[in-house]
């Protein structure tokens, strides 16, 4: 093997070590964040969840199965917003008609997210990294997309502070490729200081995503059909 090739496998040693150890720091990180942000704002999680038990009822937290860390699926956990309204035949209502002002209020100011504490914690998702989205929309990425999935899923990421709600599907995804490309500690820092002027602004918000921009899977069945039609 010649200097070239030995200093090539020496970069690439380099770049899995710094990743390796990129990786560490921010599970650690993450956890000691976490933590500390459970403990503090615990009496707010027990008022909201007082609160959401008097105005909505049970159950206080809403869960739901999404596609994580090598897209294995794990249990994503909020606060719940909606009630369980439901039409003559049993049906749920539309979520805008679900959506009371309170629950309203939980999302716009993102308190409904802060049950995510917890997955964190368990290391199912990060402070951030791309959404978890539904599962439903594995079957509609492209493989550049795929690339959301080789880290945990966040709390807020990239997009979020690029447009939050209102990015279209192209360049939310787009923004989490570039976020799993261009990965750090410093990266994650500033994501982080400007989610949190963006939620004291409220800047971005809607409160029901898909009834603006559609859901991914029929977003891309309407323009896969368009292209054969």
């Amino acid at each position: 093997m010649s200097s070239e090739e030995f200093a090539k496998v020496d970069r690439r040693r380099l770049i899995v070590f710094r990743q390796e150890f990129d990786l560490a720091v921010k599970r650690v990180f993450d956890s000691l964040v976490a933590l500390a942000l459970i403990a503090i704002l615990a009496p707010l999680f027990a008022i909201i969840a007082g609160l959401v038990r008097v105005k909505l009822g049970s159950p206080i937290l809403y869960s739901q199965k999404r596609p994580g860390l090598g897209e294995k699926i794990f249990t994503m956990y909020k606060f719940r917003s909606m009630t369980n309204e439901r039409d003559e035949l049993g049906n749920l209502l539309p979520d805008q008609m679900r959506l009371t002002a309170f629950g309203a209020f939980l999302r716009s100011s993102s308190l409904d997210e802060l049950p995510g504490l917890w997955s964190v914690l368990k290391g199912d998702m990060s402070l951030v990294g791309p959404r978890p989205l539904l599962i439903e929309y594995l079957d509609f990425y492209t493989p550049e997309e795929r690339r959301r999935h080789t880290v945990r899923p966040g709390l807020t990421g990239l997009a979020q502070v690029s447009g939050r709600n209102n990015l279209p599907w192209d360049d939310r995804l787009q923004a989490d490729i570039q976020y799993v490309a261009n990965r750090n500690l410093l990266l994650d820092l500033r994501i982080l200081l400007l989610t949190l002027i963006k939620v004291l602004r409220k800047e971005g918000i809607d409160v029901v995503p898909s009834t603006r921009i559609g859901k991914l899977s029929e977003v891309r069945r309407h323009h896969a059909s368009s292209e054969f039609s």
